[in-house]
């Protein structure tokens, strides 16, 4: 059964960036199940390629943690081996909603459904998925049918999800040389401290 620990223990900043450097150091050496990159790998280089396209940091955040939900369960690494969805993008979100606004916190939740819509739309994007992709996009429902394309293109996170999903897929090379964890929690520490300012301003307002 999928956890939600560890919980964020308060609302500072430094100390929700204490927990996710946490969270990655403890678990984050698995393995990114059936690629050759482990968890931390993976975002590293998924938060890499958000920052060379110019991202801003939402979205870079939101590279960074857009798998932390395969972080916060208890199935196992290798769950879609046996037949198991962990629903991952699910669990991610609704962990990272306690203290995120919805511009890192929509991506999260919807790369899954932007895998799927590519795979509606896109012949070439669909050949192009790894065995262990192939046989996740199988435990996640497939590709979209055609209405279900139209509901995902009318999303206001449909574009960033896309996006997102982009860095996703590159993000798989083994030995890829990024920068540290530390970088790219730069970017989550002010992704954080301004939807704090944001908060702050909508309790004095009367």
């Amino acid at each position: 059964m999928a956890s939600l620990t560890p919980q964020f223990s308060d609302t500072n900043s430094q100390t929700i960036v204490a927990t996710i450097r946490d969270l990655f150091e403890k678990r984050g050496s698995s393995m990114y199940s059936g690629e050759p990159v482990t968890q931390t790998e993976h975002a590293l280089q998924a938060a890499w390629a958000a920052e060379q396209e110019n991202a801003s940091d939402s979205l870079i955040a939101a590279a960074l943690l857009h798998d932390v939900g395969h972080l916060l369960h208890d199935m196992g690494e290798d769950c879609a081996d046996d037949g198991v969805d962990d629903r991952h993008e699910a669990l991610g979100a609704l962990w990272l909603a306690r203290h995120f606004g919805p511009d890192v916190v929509e991506p999260v939740r919807l790369h899954v459904p932007a895998k799927r819509y590519l795979c509606a739309v896109d012949a070439a994007y669909r050949a192009r998925l790894s065995p262990a992709s192939v046989l996740s996009l199988q435990l996640q429902g497939g590709p979209y049918s055609p209405e279900e394309v139209e509901l995902f293109r009318a999303h206001p996170h449909f574009k960033a999800s896309l996006r997102l999903r982009g860095w996703d897929e590159t993000a798989k090379v083994r030995g890829l040389v990024t920068p540290p964890l530390g970088h790219f929690l730069d970017s989550v520490e002010r992704v954080l401290a301004q939807s704090q300012l944001r908060a702050e301003f909508r309790s004095s307002s009367p």
